[in-house]
């Protein structure tokens, strides 16, 4: 901020707000937070400023930047109360109010203006840092449904704005919008991404490249922001990369774990919504292997990916010693998966499961959160990888939400049992009919897979929520024993 606020070092309580944010990587250990670059914008409003911080962990190996936006403000911001990050006191003995700025709406409408103006933010007084809008609709027929972006519509009035809760690892701001004429558009919500990466990051690249192909299957993209930011790992010492991604809102649809969720329940038949469910998973593979670069799984690419799960498979024995007595069958499922023909590599989900889900009355299931694990190298994030991951996601997040109901009702264990059997298997007999491949031969890469995923929930499970460990480890016990239980591992496909 200004000298009155914020500078070049960060305060204390600016500290150690960030380390109780739920998208701040808690690691158990003091905080050491230091600038490394911010901009600012203009706020329209009097008596407020608008700046944003980039923020290195210096504590943290990974040496995680997090991007702090906050504002400002001479008077207290109205119902702000849960935003306020501290009050400072200036030169002038003035007290100002400092906010979390994605609560704020002078900067919500701020960072809107700077995608749709193609805006460059103000200079830093620290360095060379900038911050740069870009809209992303241009490309598309007809922009963004119901908001004439991108179709030479005129620019919307902030009706209102507010922050979507129950996120952990960015923020976004919900708009309502209107046009000059007072009629109402349809809403846009825009993701802040909190750890940022040098580099393009997926939810915008791959998502937008799924929109310029056609696809309905993906919310329309509107505009993003780019920035820069010191980063002595990075080429020349600056880091380049997305900072926020706008594009079009869904309201008052479920994302499809809770609607899967409750047929379970309800015990209602599923099947043809995973199957529909299927072949929209597979549609969207078919458009990402048209629209962005592909590979051949030569030997040291498929090698590269078995020693991953290898390693993921030995960090979860170490975190959960009762998988030991798996390590053999661990080991023969991996060597199976490289024996067995490998589809060509991708660009795909990456971090697919039915909470990446939505239901749209009327249009069906949408796909969206293409970023990945934010705090994983984007390198990881960004590179080709094999359609079966995504299928096996999916598989075990219906199977999670059987496990769920179980744990509920145990009397319907049995019951579920067969109901997530059904789903599994309708879903990929949907997968297969639109991407026109059986498992087949490759059946030990989905085997490789869904075991890969249930040994991090796994782990995931003994740090997070013991209660919860039997789920994955029953799932482990039926892929690697499947003389007991079959049927979780052997749908057709």
């Amino acid at each position: 901020m200004t000298g009155n606020g914020l500078g070049s070092a960060v305060p204390k309580d600016v500290s150690s707000w960030a380390a109780g944010q739920r998208w701040f990587a808690d690691t158990g250990r003091p905080v050491a937070l230091a600038r490394v670059g911010g901009w600012s914008l203009p706020s329209g409003e009097p008596g407020v400023l608008i700046r944003t911080d980039c923020l290195l962990d210096a504590g943290d190996p990974r040496r995680t930047v997090y991007q702090v936006p906050v504002t400002e403000r001479d008077v207290a911001l109205p119902g702000g109360k849960a935003a306020l990050i501290m009050i400072v006191t200036g030169a002038d003995g003035r007290r100002r109010f400092v906010y979390d700025a994605p609560a704020d709406p002078a900067y919500a409408r701020a960072l809107l203006l700077l995608i749709l103006h193609h805006g460059r933010s103000g200079p830093d007084p620290d360095g060379c840092s900038v911050a740069e809008g870009e809209t992303l609709s241009n490309g598309l027929a007809g922009g963004v449904p119901g908001t004439g972006f991108g179709a030479g519509g005129v620019e919307p009035t902030v009706v209102s704005s507010h922050v979507l809760r129950g996120e952990q690892s960015n923020t976004s701001i919900i708009y309502e919008l209107a046009g000059p004429d007072g009629r109402v558009l349809a809403p846009v919500i825009c993701k802040v991404f909190r750890t940022l990466h040098h580099g393009d990051n997926p939810d915008v690249t791959v998502q937008s490249a799924l929109a310029r192909a056609g696809s309905h299957l993906v919310p329309s993209p509107v505009g993003c922001v780019v920035g820069e930011w010191a980063d002595s790992r990075a080429p020349g010492g600056t880091a380049r990369g997305h900072l926020a991604f706008a594009q079009e809102f869904l309201p008052g649809v479920e994302d499809a774990w809770r609607v899967v969720l409750r047929a379970a329940r309800r015990n209602e038949d599923f099947t043809a919504r995973a199957r529909s469910l299927g072949v929209a998973t597979a549609a969207v593979h078919a458009d990402l292997g048209d629209a962005m670069p592909t590979a051949e799984p030569t030997a040291d690419v498929v090698g590269v990916v078995l020693d991953v799960l290898r390693a993921r498979a030995r960090r979860a024995i170490a975190e959960v010693p009762d998988l030991a007595r798996y390590a053999p069958a661990i080991a023969a499922v991996f060597a199976a998966a490289a024996d067995a023909p490998w589809p060509r590599l991708q660009r795909i989900h990456g971090d697919l499961h039915l909470g990446q889900v939505l239901l749209v009355p009327g249009r069906g299931w949408v796909l969206v959160d293409f970023e990945g694990e934010p705090l994983s190298p984007l390198e990881d994030r960004t590179r080709v990888d094999v359609p079966w991951r995504d299928v096996a996601g999916m598989l075990r997040s219906f199977s999670y939400a059987a496990g769920t109901v179980s744990r509920e009702a145990p009397e319907r264990t049995g019951a579920v049992s067969g109901w997530v059997q059904a789903c599994r298997r309708a879903f990929l007999a949907g997968y297969s009919e639109r991407s026109g491949q059986s498992l087949g031969e490759q059946r030990p890469l989905l085997d490789a897979f869904e075991l890969d995923k249930a040994l991090y929930e796994a782990v995931y499970e003994k740090l997070n929520r013991p209660d919860w460990l039997p789920i994955p480890l029953a799932a482990i016990d039926a892929l690697l024993s499947p003389a007991l239980a079959p049927e979780t591992v052997r749908e057709s496909g």
